[in-house]
C-alpha cells in the first residue's frame, strides 16, 4: 500500500511540475538547467520536470512609479515636485526586463532624478507651474532613451504636484492679493467714473427739458395775453389796449394772490389797497415812456437817412440824451 502511495505522490509531483497556468497580463521565465530557454504567455503551458523550472514572474500591468524631488529654480527658490511616471514591460523584451536590471525602478527614478534637477534650474517659479508639461515631457523623452532597451516602455509622465516653501507660498498669495485689489479699485473708480457721467448726463438732459418746459409755458403765458388783449378789443368798444393790459395784469395779480393764500404754509406778503394802486400808476409810467421812446426814436431814424457818419453818430447821441431827459 505505501508504495503505491509513494507512486501517487510522485505522479502528482510529476503533473504539478509539468502543468504551468499564467495568469493574464503576466508573464514567466522558464529556464533549462540554469540558463533562460523561453517565455511562457498567459493559459497553461507545459514544462520538462527536473529540466525546466520557472524562475519568475514578470507583470505587464501598466505600474505607477510616484517620486518625490525637491530641487531649485532659477531665481533661487526651492520647490518639492511630485512626479508620476507610468511604466509597462514590452511583451517582446521579457528578458530583457527580468535580466538586465537589477533594481529597474531605482535606476528609473535615477534618471527622473537626474532630468528634473537639469530643467527646473531653468525656469523662474511662475514659469514651472506653467510649463510643468515640458518639463514632463523631458523626463518621458529621457527615460524612453534609456529604458526602451531594457524592455520599459514610458507610457506617461506627469508632474502632478509643486510645493514651493512655504514662506514663498506666504508671499505668492500677498501679491497675488494686491493685484486683485488694485484690479477691485480700478474697476470700483471706473463705476463711479461711469455713474458721475451718467448722472451729469442725466441732469444736463434735466435741465434742458425744463428750459424747453419753462420756454414753452412763456409761450402760453404770452398768447394767452394776446388772446385776452384781442378779446377784451372786440368785446369792449373805446378800452385802448394799455388800459386792456393793465386789467389783464391786475387779474392775474389777485390770482397769484389767491393762490399764496391756498397753500399750508404762512407767508407774509406786505399787501394795501395803495400798493395795487401804485402798481397800476407804474404799469401806466412804462408804457407812457415806452410810447414816447418809441415816437422819438422814430422822427430821429427818419431825419438821419441823409446825413453823414459823424452827423449821424451826434443824432444817436442826442437821441440818448433826450431818452435821459423824459427819464
Amino acid at each position: 500500500m505505501y508504495p503505491a502511495i509513494a507512486i501517487g505522490l510522485f505522479l502528482f509531483f510529476v503533473l504539478f511540475s509539468t502543468i504551468k497556468i499564467v495568469q493574464e497580463k503576466t508573464a514567466k521565465i522558464v529556464q533549462r538547467l540554469g540558463s533562460f530557454n523561453r517565455v511562457l504567455h498567459p493559459g497553461i503551458n507545459f514544462c520538462i520536470p527536473f529540466l525546466e523550472s520557472v524562475s519568475g514572474t514578470v507583470n505587464l500591468k501598466v505600474q505607477q512609479l510616484d517620486i518625490q524631488i525637491e530641487t531649485k529654480t532659477n531665481d533661487d527658490v526651492f520647490v518639492k515636485l511630485q512626479v508620476s511616471v507610468h511604466v509597462q514591460i514590452m511583451k517582446n523584451k521579457v528578458q530583457e526586463a527580468f535580466y538586465e536590471l537589477d533594481d529597474p525602478y531605482g535606476q528609473i527614478s535615477s534618471y527622473i532624478f537626474d532630468t528634473v534637477r537639469a530643467e527646473v534650474p531653468k525656469l523662474d517659479l511662475d514659469d514651472v507651474f506653467s510649463r510643468k508639461d515640458d518639463i514632463a515631457t523631458a523626463v518621458k523623452a529621457e527615460l524612453s532613451e534609456h529604458m526602451d532597451k531594457y524592455g520599459y516602455k514610458i507610457v506617461k509622465t506627469l508632474i502632478t504636484d509643486i510645493d514651493p516653501d512655504a514662506l514663498v507660498k506666504e508671499s505668492m498669495n500677498r501679491i497675488n492679493a494686491a493685484k486683485r485689489n488694485k484690479e477691485a479699485i480700478t474697476e470700483d473708480s471706473e463705476g463711479r467714473k461711469i455713474a458721475k457721467i451718467l448722472d451729469a448726463e442725466a441732469d444736463k438732459e434735466s435741465k434742458r427739458l425744463q428750459g424747453e418746459g419753462v420756454a414753452e409755458q412763456r409761450l402760453a403765458i404770452i398768447k394767452g395775453f394776446a388772446d385776452s388783449v384781442e378779446d377784451f378789443s372786440n368785446t369792449l368798444q373805446g378800452v385802448s389796449p394799455i388800459e386792456i393790459m393793465q386789467f389783464v395784469l391786475l387779474t392775474q395779480h389777485y390770482d397769484t394772490i389767491k393762490e399764496i393764500g391756498e397753500k399750508n404754509s404762512s407767508i407774509i406778503v406786505p399787501y394795501s389797497p395803495g400798493n395795487l394802486q401804485n402798481l397800476q400808476q407804474q404799469l401806466m409810467e412804462g408804457n407812457l415812456m415806452a410810447d414816447k421812446i418809441s415816437e422819438l426814436s422814430k422822427e430821429r431814424q427818419q431825419s438821419i437817412h441823409d446825413l453823414s457818419f459823424a452827423e449821424k453818430e451826434k443824432s444817436i447821441l442826442d437821441i440818448d440824451k433826450n431818452i435821459d431827459n423824459i427819464l
